[in-house]
């Protein structure tokens, strides 16, 4: 993998750059469909080329350990062709998917023991059989196995839990140097900050994942429930610390709001299920606001759902024929829905790109803020 820095904002620590990898190159600031499972909710892999026009998704580890299962992937030749996709996939570790299964795990030195969440069988992950796993999967970035932390926690916790996402680090960094991809094209691994919200842990941990000299690094364990403040407070002392010449990826980030602060703090990588979440909700984020398709204000309304996009459910379908979908819980909308919010969610960190490019994205931000978290 290789990251070119093209330009920096003068008036924040927004950057524009593009990622290469053997399967594409991806343009910085990026948001990252979520494809949990191999297959991102109610959206074809030909919807988000042509219509969503995705650089990269994801996939997880733990979910995809355990269904199909490594076997079958390996047999498919790798996720890629087991999916029919053949731009960059990122995969996380699992790590998050172990935290939220608190009550059906144990964290040791050796790694995370839990429960399958399908059927209740009992599972191992250390810090080497993740980062094999991936090298199975064959994702063009993977993570490293972390514990992330719950929030609130006492200082003790997320110091200890800190120290046993560093020595599980070092030892994924070895597994990965010990190893080679399966498929004919390379593989980078990428660690992650953790340390809760406390300023001197996140400096420590910002200071630790420098060092280790990877080719990108996360910033993980700031979207479990603190006051967006604090996750700034977090995301501009990690960048200030993490290397320049490399990605930066704020895991599982977030709301339009939390994409344009963090851009303008120094994030080049996002994910979230929240827009394919919401879409399922009835929720939809436009450029003019965001609107919730079941009110009957909409029942009439037969202008399309975003009259300034580009993206093709938007002028195709009229508000009033999807707000009639999701009161008749027919399928379709939420394909609609879905499709729309992560077109959207694109278009905004392109938009983002574009005026760092320009040299005015300072002054285009608080307008834009404005604009996309209004309610209609």
């Amino acid at each position: 993998m290789d990251f070119q820095l093209i330009k920096k904002d003068a008036q924040s620590s927004a950057r524009a750059g593009e990622i290469s990898t053997d399967h594409g190159k991806i343009e910085t600031p990026i948001f990252m469909p979520v494809g949990t499972v191999g297959s991102v909710k109610a959206v074809s892999q030909q919807a988000l080329k042509d219509d969503i026009q995705a650089q990269i998704i994801l996939g997880n580890t733990y979910h995809l350990y355990l269904r199909p299962g490594t076997e079958i992937i390996n047999q498919a030749g790798g996720l890629h062709k087991f999916i029919g996709w053949d731009r960059p996939i990122l995969t996380d570790s699992g790590g998050y998917q172990v935290y939220s299964l608190a009550a059906n795990r144990k964290l040791t030195e050796e790694g995370a023991t839990f429960r399958s969440h399908i059927d209740g069988s009992k599972h191992l992950f250390t810090p080497e059989n993740v980062v094999d796993i991936q090298r199975n999967i064959g994702s063009d970035i993977m993570m490293v196995l972390d514990e992330c932390p719950p929030y609130p926690c006492e200082y003790d916790y997320a110091k200890n839990s800190l120290g046993l996402t560093q020595r599980w680090a070092m030892r994924a960094k070895a597994r990965f140097e010990q190893t080679e991809g399966l498929y004919g094209y390379s593989q980078t691994l990428f660690p992650i900050v953790q340390g809760s919200t406390f300023p001197d842990l996140r400096r420590q941990s910002a200071e630790f994942v420098a060092e280790m000299g990877m080719e990108g690094n996360a910033i993980g364990g700031l979207s479990v429930g603190e006051p967006h403040e604090n996750m700034y407070e977090m995301v501009e002392m990690c960048c200030g610390i993490l290397p320049q010449d490399k990605p930066r990826y704020l895991m599982g980030v977030g709301t339009p709001e939390n994409l344009l602060e963090c851009i303008a703090l120094g994030i080049d990588m996002f994910d979230c299920v929240l827009p394919t979440r919401n879409a399922r909700h009835g929720l939809i984020y436009t450029r003019e606001g965001i609107r919730n398709m079941k009110n009957q204000k909409y029942a009439d309304d037969f202008s399309p759902l975003d009259p300034l996009s580009d993206c093709f459910v938007d002028l195709e379908y009229s508000k009033a024929y999807v707000r009639h979908l999701f009161k008749a819980n027919e399928y379709l909308a939420l394909i609609i829905a879905s499709i729309h919010n992560l077109h959207f969610f694109l278009w905004l960190v392109q938009e983002a790109r574009k005026h760092i490019l320009a040299g005015d994205f300072s002054s285009w931000k608080p307008q834009m803020l404005k604009q996309v978290t209004q309610r209609l």
